[in-house]
């Protein structure tokens, strides 16, 4: 989940070089620094409903067949908030990074941070409005006053289970097609 952070920070954080903003994650806890910045906040993670019931995962590991259970399919929800400078500056700053995350929907390969970046991997971004009394919950309950911000949610995080099976591959089998013979 964190890789998955920092790889939109990073993209976000080169789309945006030229305005000098710092893009980081934050929790919206404690003080924010009052110098130009956009935060991400994770205030959800979840299981996708859309990838559920995938077949398990066969791997051969000579000389066994390993059986886990399909990848957790986790959805992830940010808030993204701009800070500091003027109203304007702020309202272009979101700007930006709403066109950065439309021109730039999935992350994948080179762009993804950490051990994503050498996983056949890739990250689906999607505005995600939120309603007047969803936003107002989020906001009330980091305890601060309500904020411009947007949101969106960032799908398919493959999670790989660490639970599997061992089975032995059928070397050889037998069938017989005789009748048992029946008595009158």
């Amino acid at each position: 989940i964190d890789e998955v952070s920092q790889s939109l920070v990073a993209m976000l954080q080169s789309e945006l070089a030229a305005l000098n903003a710092a893009v980081e994650t934050h929790d919206l806890q404690g003080t924010i620094q009052n110098t130009l910045r956009l935060t991400l906040f994770l205030f959800e993670a979840g299981e996708d409903p859309s990838a559920r019931n995938r077949p398990r995962v066969r791997e051969v590991v000579s000389p066994d067949i390993r059986i886990a259970k399909p990848p957790m399919a986790l959805l992830l929800r940010y808030l993204i908030t701009p800070w500091g400078g003027t109203e304007s500056t702020r309202h272009t700053l979101l700007g930006r990074a709403m066109q950065a995350l439309y021109d730039h929907p999935i992350i994948s390969g080179s762009q993804l941070v950490g051990s994503l970046a050498t996983e056949a991997q890739a990250l689906k971004i999607t505005l995600a409005p939120l309603s007047l009394e969803e936003r107002t919950r989020v906001w009330y309950s980091v305890q601060k006053p309500y904020r411009l911000s947007v949101s969106y949610e960032v799908r398919v995080v493959n999670m790989d289970s660490q639970v599997f099976d061992r089975a032995r591959p059928v070397r050889e089998r037998v069938l017989d097609s005789a009748l048992p013979e029946v008595t009158v």
